[in-house]
């Protein structure tokens, strides 16, 4: 399995004007995955994007489309998000009451299945699905906004996810405050997939993306000195 560091851009720090162009413009500027976060205003407080926004940015993304749905209840959904193009599946521990089930069905949609963690929710969460998951995803903020601080108790938890996984193919995602100064942090303890938004797309634009491939390689320098 590739353990190196993976950056991945949250499309919801981009312009909502231009999504196609802005995935486009991050992936010529050296980002791994895309992300997009997919949001509902009931499981968290605030409203993004649904399944026709995925279709509409898939033919515009060659890299990995990586969705997180921060939605509940989330089974009904997990087919309309796997048809418009998604390449990984991220499912909150509390999205639904059967989480191994729901994590079966992401598979067979032909999808890797992740599960996210709210800073709450404990490592063992994933402890009986384990075997079902291609990525844990540890939210270093509470999950519905951009732009928060970074919760730094979430250190241990991915040195305790490191421990638990083993040699286990699953990666180990961040998501939340990552900036070339808590990149390290979380690189040292075990992940190697750090979703970026503010701090990959200020400064930049469509019409001027060079700012980004700038901070995309600075978090992933700082990432990788933390684990030589």
């Amino acid at each position: 399995m590739d353990r190196s560091i993976k950056i991945a851009p949250s499309i919801l720090a981009s312009d909502f004007a231009n999504f196609g162009l802005e995935c486009e413009a991050i992936e010529a500027e050296g980002c791994d995955w895309v992300h997009v976060d997919v949001m509902d205003g009931h499981f968290v407080p605030n409203i993004t994007f649904g399944p026709a926004t995925c279709a509409a940015i898939r033919p515009h993304i060659k890299t990995v489309m990586d969705v997180h749905l921060m939605i509940a209840p989330v089974d009904g959904f997990l087919k309309d998000f796997a048809d418009a193009g998604a390449d990984v599946l991220t499912i909150h521990a509390e999205a639904g009451p059967h989480l191994h089930r729901s994590l079966q069905y992401i598979r067979d949609l032909g999808c890797k299945a992740g599960v996210a963690l709210n800073p709450s929710t404990p490592a063992s969460a994933i402890e009986y699905v384990i075997d079902l998951i291609d990525l844990v995803c540890v939210m270093t903020v509470n999950p519905g906004f951009g732009g928060q601080k970074f919760i730094h108790s979430q250190v241990a938890k991915v040195e305790q996810l490191r421990a638990m996984i083993g040699e286990r193919p699953i990666h180990i995602e961040i998501d939340g405050g990552i900036t070339p100064q808590t990149a390290p942090l979380m690189a040292a303890a075990g992940a190697d997939v750090l979703v970026a938004g503010s701090a990959v797309f200020k400064g930049g634009s469509v019409t001027n993306p060079a700012p980004y491939g700038e901070n995309i390689r600075a978090i992933r320098s700082a990432a990788q000195a933390a684990c030589k």
